[in-house]
């Protein structure tokens, strides 16, 4: 499974959530998601350097 469709699958479960502590969970899971697939992103168009800075 992609990273998005991943983000998508986790927005539509978000959509769906009734009890506070789930809605929660799924909060923090696709804020993970977005953060993993910025950095995806950064590192793809070659902002950030991978190679150690030594």
């Amino acid at each position: 499974m992609s990273i998005d469709q991943h983000i998508e699958e986790l927005r539509a479960e978000l959509r769906n959530a009734v009890y506070r502590d789930e809605r929660r969970w799924i909060e923090d899971a696709l804020a993970m998601a977005l953060a993993e697939r910025e950095a995806i992103w950064t590192e793809q168009a070659g902002a950030v350097d991978s190679a150690p800075p030594f």
